[in-house]
């Protein structure tokens, strides 16, 4: 594994022996945004990241992945689509189990820039979860959880440049949603009905079935309801799990510097 300065600056990979001023990530006490993408990761992040708590906040998981899975295997050609980038990230597990928690906990941090008790967005799914618990006892999770319908109507509203995938044209989105591969796993028919109607309420079709293949896609590399489920069952000082329809953004930020500043 290799990882590029300029990629990530005051982060690199093993070689040199730590300086004074570093630290593998592994030995720190790093707290990990856990959950996929539209369940409110951000409102969290603010929270550890305020004036309060005041903690830096690591090259993220997208940062990271480039730098460690995607630019080695494709010789430096960067990846946008989520699909390729999925199957890739994929191809990297296959030979380092714990996923994206194996590859940052290997990563040598300067801890004169990011700090003793930098956070880290984010871990997914129980593999990355487990392995992250067990072999890095001093690491803390705060897991945020949201029905995927509505992960989908969150991506339409945030309108993020990198949630990019190839997306169809022409026909019925209702067809066009119901042949994506693996969406019978992820969504009923009433809730495919529901996701086709918001064509009618302003949004593109191409825009809708993107976001949907990224929820689909997602959810057939990660499983968030077992990564839930195994968090709860650590001490409560480290892991915080949230559900982020139940909780309105403040009610997140308040629960997370609530549980920051028990568990510190």
């Amino acid at each position: 594994m290799s990882a590029s300065s300029s990629v990530l600056p005051f982060l690199r990979a093993p070689g040199a022996p730590p300086a004074a001023s570093e630290r593998f990530l592994a030995q720190l006490p790093l707290t990990v945004l856990v959950g996929v993408t539209g369940v409110g990761k951000s409102t969290a992040l603010a929270a550890l990241t305020g004036a309060d708590a005041g903690m830096r906040v690591l090259p993220d998981r997208r940062e990271v992945t480039d730098a460690v899975m995607i630019l080695p295997a494709t010789g430096g050609v960067p990846v946008r689509d989520r699909e390729d980038r999925f199957r890739l990230t994929a191809a990297y597990r296959q030979s380092h189990p714990g996923g994206m928690a194996q590859a940052l906990g290997s990563l040598i941090a300067d801890v004169s820039h990011w700090g003793e008790a930098p956070v880290f967005d984010g871990l997914r799914g129980l593999e990355e979860v487990g392995y992250a618990a067990q072999a890095f006892p001093a690491w803390r999770f705060v897991a945020l959880g949201a029905p995927d319908a509505v992960r989908v109507r969150r991506l339409l509203g945030r309108a993020d440049a990198f949630d990019q995938v190839g997306a169809g044209g022409g026909g019925a989105l209702r067809e066009e949603l119901a042949a994506l591969t693996g969406v019978d796993a992820v969504f009923s028919p009433a809730e495919l009905d529901d996701l086709a109607a918001l064509a009618q309420a302003g949004f593109a079709p191409a825009d809708v079935l993107a976001k949907v293949k990224i929820v689909v896609s997602e959810r057939r590399n990660y499983d968030p309801a077992a990564a839930e489920a195994f968090l709860r069952t650590l001490p409560p000082a480290r892991a915080l799990v949230l559900d982020t329809v139940a909780l309105d953004p403040a009610g997140v930020a308040a629960a997370v510097q609530a549980w920051a500043g028990g568990a510190a």
